[in-house]
């Protein structure tokens, strides 16, 4: 089997806010020290909606990586890149369309979903239409297996999923298949290669998953195997071919918990947001201007915090102890909003403070940046060339 390895991507629109942190960034920090990671700027993606105005994708992709690196995000333990700067993306992507319905793209539920929501734009284009394609080819091209995404990007796997199980099933069985399969098992030894036999039998007989699993195990174990030989038993013993990409699984994330300034979901089109690196004082008013419950329209009226988008903030910011405090004061006028407020205040600069040191060195030399990015592209491009090599060949279009 491959390596295990977890992929995601942000589409650069500049400098993150605390909805980005809260709802991607704090899982990849808790990712990279657990696992592989590949965190991609998925530039190419923003060109399925903006190909007509380009022109601040490359300025937004250095503000959002100086954003990772300040939010935590970690270029040692984890590789950062950019898609556009490895190529093998878009060349996957062409090879993919070959076999790839058309129903398989028209039915992916953000289609129709997005099209309606802009609207405005003309998104009457093979781009936007085939962009979870691409989308699938980011993931393939890594022979990622996990996946981090909320429940509203399921499908997306599942397309991917699909994708790849076509790719196996049409290019996954060579033509010597069997007999280099056998030459394989020679490979394990007398007595491995009896029991992979035994256990292929039991499984593909009886359905034995315990006989499945015991060679799966002896194939982990088993270091005479080249890896394409080992691909091969593994299919060889499943009763498949070959497996060259890699079927990526969901890592499901919890949902984000981050409301903006008016008690809506934080979004920069919704104009409510607080960015990772905003100014204390610009922090400060905005907070301090927020709508509270309108019912408190003089000081000593009553309130009701679960009518005040405060305390959505206070939800996410303040200890047990803090929101006792604002659940008695507010309905029984014992504080006024102003006082409520600080604390939601001091806890949005208490978090950001880290987040400005760790980012003022990247700021003062930007060339630390694309340093971390240009080895970053290079790591993403050794092992993008490993799983096209392996496509091309059997796709039958290996030259050399």
């Amino acid at each position: 089997m491959y390596a295990q390895r977890v992929l995601s991507g942000m589409r650069p629109t500049g400098s993150l806010h605390l909805g980005h942190y809260h709802g991607v960034l704090k899982n990849w920090i808790d990712l990279q020290h657990r696992h592989p990671c590949l965190f991609f700027v998925a530039d190419w993606h923003a060109l399925t909606t903006t190909y007509d105005d380009p022109q601040g994708i490359v300025a937004a992709t250095w503000d959002m990586v100086i954003d990772w690196l300040a939010a935590g995000v970690d270029p040692q333990q984890a590789t950062l890149f950019i898609q556009s700067q490895v190529p093998e993306h878009a060349e996957l992507h062409l090879l993919l369309s070959m076999l790839t319905p058309l129903g398989w793209l028209e039915r992916v539920p953000t289609y129709k979903d997005q099209q309606e929501k802009l609207e405005n734009k003309d998104l009457s284009t093979y781009g936007f239409l085939g962009y979870p394609l691409l989308q699938a080819a980011d993931i393939l091209i890594y022979r990622a297996d996990q996946v981090p995404v909320g429940e509203d990007q399921v499908p997306h796997i599942e397309f991917s999923r699909e994708i790849a199980r076509r790719f196996n099933h049409l290019y996954g069985r060579e033509a010597d298949f069997e007999e280099r399969a056998r030459q394989a098992i020679g490979k394990l030894g007398g007595k491995n290669g009896r029991i992979y036999e035994d256990c292929r039998k039991r499984f593909q007989q009886q359905g034995e998953q315990a006989a499945l699993e015991r060679a799966r195990d002896l194939l982990a174990g088993a270091a005479s195997l080249s890896q394409a030989d080992r691909e091969r038993l593994h299919g060889y013993l499943e009763g498949s071919g070959k497996t060259i990409l890699v079927e990526p699984g969901a890592l499901l994330t919890a949902a984000s918990r981050m409301p903006g300034l008016d008690g809506q979901k934080m979004s920069k089109s919704y104009a409510n947001t607080i960015t990772l690196r905003e100014d204390a004082s610009s922090v400060t008013q905005k907070v301090r201007r927020m709508p509270t419950d309108p019912a408190r329209v003089r000081r000593n009226d009553v309130g009701d915090p679960d009518k005040c988008p405060v305390w959505q903030l206070h939800q996410v910011y303040s200890d047990d102890d803090c929101q006792a405090w604002v659940q008695q004061g507010c309905r029984s006028a014992g504080i006024g909003c102003l006082d409520c407020k600080q604390p939601v205040i001091d806890g949005i600069l208490k978090e950001q403070a880290p987040m400005r040191e760790r980012a003022q060195p990247y700021l003062d030399d930007p060339g630390r940046v694309r340093s971390i990015i240009a080895e970053g592209n290079d790591k993403a491009r050794q092992l993008a060339a490993e799983t096209m090599r392996d496509v091309r060949s059997a796709m039958g279009l290996s030259y050399c």
